[in-house]
């Protein structure tokens, strides 16, 4: 396999387990284990793996608030949607942000320590921003799926009978 393939096959494997062991991804590729070191170290320094994450519970929320807020924005005639996104993205409660399609602009996914905290991010830094026109928020209620892994497979849920 060349260099390319080799990295594509190593992004598949850590994006499935970012903690599968050198050794194993060198086996799975048929290359040696430095090999396999050196093109991870390449494909960091390139920034194409730019970071490690755990999946958790929701427990592990336990405390915080997390919520969605979807913005719509006024583009500026060179950067479009680049320089208000940069300018959002340094606030620490933002975990991560995405420019979309649709009614709004931008998707935020904001953390914060209660519905207070979230709101008063709203209205006291989000929507005052220069360019921002509109905010809509929804507070997440329960995780089902991140990043491919099901979530609470195990749980079992039963309705509760209405008795007439």
């Amino acid at each position: 396999m060349d260099n390319a393939s080799l990295k594509k096959s190593i992004v598949a494997i850590l994006r499935k387990n970012a903690r599968t062991p050198v050794k194993e991804i060198a086996e799975r590729l048929s290359i040696t284990e430095d090999r396999a070191a050196e093109l991870i170290k390449a494909l960091e320094a390139e920034q194409v793996i730019m970071g490690y994450t755990a999946i958790v519970s929701d427990a592990a929320y336990e405390g915080e608030v997390r919520a969605i807020i979807e913005v719509a924005v006024q583009p500026e005639r060179d950067t479009g949607f680049d320089t208000i996104a940069e300018k959002l993205s340094k606030f620490p409660e933002v975990q991560s942000m995405y420019l979309v399609s649709g009614q709004y602009d931008l998707r935020l996914e904001i953390v914060g320590h209660s519905l207070q905290e979230v709101a008063s991010f709203v209205a006291a830094k989000l929507a005052c921003q220069d360019g921002v026109k509109a905010t809509a928020t929804y507070f997440l209620l329960k995780k089902y799926k991140e990043a491919g892994v099901q979530l609470n497979k195990d749980e079992k849920y039963e309705r509760l009978k209405i008795v007439p």
